[in-house]
């Protein structure tokens, strides 16, 4: 007998190459999205962390070096000590050993700019010295602080001489040192090279220090340098104690310098009574310091002023060192800017981060729901759900890891500052949800094998309890969430970050409840038009899929989140708008000491001007022979009622102001004048130049544009005195006022500002910048993810659609038809979601305005004069993303059904089409 042959199993393809051969397209729009997706969670930690380092670096800028270094000083060596260990201490080397020393005892995350960093010895009192020839202002005797600080070589540049050196070994009893100033000392204290300053010393003759050379500093504005502004900069000092008044009207002064001495030549301040110490001057380095490790850093200085650090470097250095810096403070003040601005960022990284992840999960939601028969079946020839999920997993992994990682080098390439680590994370949390997305959505609607699909249309299908008892707790945690921000703002937990979406996933809930409702109520009238277009239409979207739950959710969420952003967005611009006007007074103005009388015909022609205002202010006014000074202003009534009707800024009638001859003048004044000097009698105002004029409150208001005070009083300018009626100021008027063309036309000894210019300066921080970029990303994200979700929609229903079309044709139904039937049936669901995001979109702006501020986004750090800038509904961040859902859901409906019309029925007719 021949050997029985065993049977050959047919070979089989494999699953992942089979599915990705037969939906290409599908695949790619899949690799796209995910791409994209990945690369906005990528870049927004790493955008965050980019501009919170950039405000920390920029308010140590701010803060100066004199504040921000840390100054570790310890006393002179103590004076038992011989002669020789005492000048041993104060050399260089021992000075650098030490310095080595405490660098490795602060440690991270204090990181110090070594090239600014410096050590040395320093007199801690400046003695007056006798030389006849240095300035005396008042006749005290010029004074001089000794420094013998390192690296002075590598951060100046001689201009005259050379630079100082100690040729032999120095110690307390050296006679004559050399000694090195810079070019604005030597200006000021009349120094030349070779000139020789002695310096005062107890129990010997004074010690000579002999200029050698005038240095300029390479980076006057560095740590080196400005830590002590004196080693640059002399300064113009009064006597610290209590002196007897001077005849004059001046005060006694004395001109203060710095002596640079050469390293090797600090024991020579033994000698002196300037009572040494030495210093260690540790600058931070502002590029290698990180905003996200704040705390650690505020813990290692506090540590360091007086903790175990401060230890530490006490063992290195002597036990009598202290430190002393002002850096804490600078953090503490960039920390209370972070704490106000980071949970607005918040906010709109959860609305932002949730649309996103409502449209990956509508993506597999809606992949499933096209593959629903090919599913079942698979479920029904015998597929287990764990088998199909894992498939559907790889399927879909093969195309979203890719797109993910390379979604993340983009990221990382187009943000190259930040940390990388919570990107990686961002971009893996999305790619994950794509990944999950289409093997949770199968496998939750195949857990049962059916013979047949149940009808899902969404008019018909009941909410379960299970769906019920989760609304229920979305709808308890909003309120808290709405509450707990009402109460205690934006500095609450996470949950609090979520409000504007859990209002938005509430309102969706909501709707989805109330479509079945609406569709039954239009379809009664509906169905007693003529034709059969309108009531074929609601039928169909009566007979949506009850998954539409997915694109409602998203396109709600997303038109919360854009409408809220953008009336952030708007509210800043409005306080910003309004600071301006406050601080400025009109469009531009000029404003001198002296009057200014061929100034305004000059100003008008400047380009951009449309009005100038002249005003005459007068702010020595003493109204009823007082001595408080009051500013009085005098106007042109009728120009300046238009002024401040157009800056909305104490608007009045003109003619309630006009001079009439022989009465007191009416005047405009502010509530505290008012209340001081009444309204029903007239009285009196003493001008500067000693004239008077009698005026009468008849108008009060809070604020008016010639000056930002609470205190004023405006006249009619016609009704005083001529030498008190010259104009000192100019207030403009126009769109685009040339600032440059307005300082010319006013010629050096005025002052302009312009509104322009001034809003320019309240993005004081990157902090602030960085905030509005950010809320600008998450408007365009939330709107762009809005009409993304609408087509994918749209796109599920598109080959059911153009099949429908097609038999509808063959019955007669004509194109324009066709486009009319297409757009009904999309109008339904769009309209409720263009309305409903406006109407939650309002609704949660109103709801949660109460606990945010955006005066710390919108305003700089400083005092500014405008009230505080609440979060206002913008109409147009409400309607705009409204109006883009209507106008893609139109615009996709009607490109359809031309592109359907120009295939032809045959086409969409074929046998066997599974549609």
């Amino acid at each position: 007998m021949g050997r029985r042959r065993e049977p050959v199993a047919p070979p089989v393809a494999p699953w992942v190459r089979t599915r990705l051969r037969a939906a290409p397209g599908a695949a790619a729009a899949l690799a796209l999205l995910v791409a994209l997706t990945a690369c906005l969670a990528g870049a927004y930690p790493r955008a965050v962390d980019r501009y919170e380092d950039a405000g920390l670096r920029r308010a140590l800028r701010q803060a100066r070096p004199e504040h921000t270094t840390v100054r570790l000083s310890a006393p002179q060596p103590d004076l038992g000590l011989p002669p020789g260990r005492r000048a041993a201490a104060l050399r260089p080397a021992a000075l650098q050993r030490q310095y080595a020393k405490v660098l490795g005892a602060i440690g991270e995350p204090l990181a110090v700019d070594r090239a600014q960093s410096s050590y040395g010895v320093a007199g801690t009192v400046t003695p007056a010295v006798p030389d006849p020839w240095l300035p005396r202002p008042t006749g005290l005797p010029a004074r001089v602080s000794l420094t013998a600080q390192s690296g002075l070589a590598a951060h100046a540049r001689v201009r005259t001489g050379r630079l100082p050196r100690a040729a032999r070994p120095v110690d307390a009893t050296t006679p004559e040192v050399e000694a090195a100033v810079t070019a604005a000392t030597a200006e000021s204290l009349r120094i030349e090279v070779g000139a020789v300053i002695h310096v005062p010393a107890p129990g010997r003759r004074p010690l000579a220090v002999r200029v050698t050379g005038i240095l300029v500093p390479r980076d006057r504005d560095g740590a080196y340098w400005s830590t002590v502004p004196l080693l640059r900069t002399p300064s113009l000092r009064t006597p610290s104690l209590v002196t007897l008044p001077t005849p004059g009207p001046d005060p006694d002064r004395y001109w203060l310098g710095a002596l640079l001495l050469a390293p090797e030549a600090a024991p020579a301040l033994l000698g002196t009574g300037t009572d040494p110490a030495r210093y260690w001057h540790l600058a931070p380095d502002p590029r290698a310091l990180r905003a996200h490790g704040l705390d650690r850093l505020r813990a290692a200085v506090a540590a360091l002023e007086s903790g175990p650090a401060l230890q530490r470097a006490r063992a290195v250095t002597d036990q009598g060192a202290d430190v002393d810096t002002d850096l804490d403070e600078a953090l503490a003040a960039f920390s209370r800017l972070r704490s106000g601005i980071a949970p607005l960022v918040a906010v709109a990284a959860a609305g932002t981060a949730t649309v996103v992840a409502v449209v990956l999960l509508m993506t597999g939601g809606l992949a499933a729901d096209r593959r629903r028969a090919e599913l079942a079946l698979l479920r029904a020839r015998g597929a287990s759900l764990t088998g199909l999920a894992g498939r559907l997993l790889a399927e879909t992994a093969v195309v979203a890891v890719p797109a993910g990682a390379l979604g993340l080098a983009a990221a990382l390439l187009a943000v190259p500052a930040g940390r990388v680590a919570p990107a990686v994370a961002a971009a893996l949390a999305a790619t994950l949800t794509a990944c999950a997305a289409l093997p949770l959505r199968a496998a939750l609607a195949h857990r049962t094998v059916r013979l047949t699909a149940p009808r899902e249309d969404i008019a018909s299908v009941r909410p379960s309890r299970r769906r019920t008892v989760a609304e229920l707790t979305l709808l308890v945690l909003a309120a808290g969430a709405v509450a707990g921000l009402r109460r205690r703002g934006t500095t609450g937990d996470q949950l609090v970050a979520l409000a504007p979406v859990l209002v938005g996933v509430i309102a969706a809930l909501l709707l989805l409840r109330l479509h079945p409702l609406l569709l039954r109520r239009l379809s009664g009238p509906a169905g007693r038009l003529r034709g059969a277009v309108g009531h074929l239409a609601l039928a169909r979207a009566g007979r949506t899929r009850a998954s539409a739950v997915l694109p409602l959710l998203a396109l709600l969420t997303a038109l919360t989140t854009a409408a809220f952003g953008g009336s952030v967005l708007a509210g800043v611009a409005a306080a910003r708008d309004r600071a301006a006007v406050l601080a400025v007074g009109a469009d531009a103005r000029a404003d001198a000491s002296a009057p200014l009388p061929a100034a305004p015909a000059r100003a008008r022609a400047v380009p951009g001007v449309r009005a100038v205002t002249p005003v005459a202010v007068s702010h020595q006014a003493r109204p009823a022979d007082g001595q408080d000074e009051v500013p009085l202003l005098g106007v042109e009534p009728r120009g300046y009622a238009r002024l401040t009707a157009h800056t909305a800024l104490g608007a009045f009638p003109s003619d309630r102001l006009a001079a009439v001859r022989a009465r007191p003048l009416p005047a405009l004044a502010s509530p505290s004048v008012a209340a001081a000097y009444g309204t029903r009698r007239p009285f009196p105002v003493r001008l500067a130049d000693g004239s008077a004029v009698t005026v009468r409150i008849v108008l009060v208001r809070d604020r008016t544009p010639a000056v930002p005070g609470a205190d004023f009083l405006v006249v009619d300018r016609a009704g005083l005195p001529a030498p008190a009626a010259r104009p000192t100021a100019l207030l403009l008027t126009g769109d685009r006022v040339d600032a440059g063309a307005l300082r010319h036309a006013v010629g050096t000894s005025a002052t302009v500002r312009v509104r322009a210019e001034e809003r320019a300066r309240y993005a004081d921080s990157p902090l602030q910048s960085g905030a509005e970029h950010v809320y600008t990303a998450a408007v365009a994200t939330g709107a762009g993810f809005a009409v993304l979700a609408l087509l994918l929609s749209l796109v599920r229903a598109a080959p059911e659609r153009a099949a429908l079309l097609a038999r509808l044709r063959t019955m007669g139904l004509t194109r324009a038809e066709s486009r009319r039937l297409l757009i009904l049936e999309s109008l339904p669901q769009a309209v409720l979601a263009a309305a409903g995001g406006a109407l939650t979109g309002w609704s949660a702006i109103t709801l949660l305005s109460p606990g945010i501020d955006l005066t710390v986004i919108a305003l700089p750090t400083a005092a500014s004069p405008a009230p505080t800038a609440g979060l206002r509904p913008d109409t147009w961040s409400l309607a705009l993303p409204a109006l883009a859902v209507l106008t893609a859901a139109v615009g996709v409906a009607a490109l359809q059904a031309w592109w359907t019309g120009r295939r032809g029925s045959v086409t969409e007719l074929r046998a066997g089409d599974g549609r």
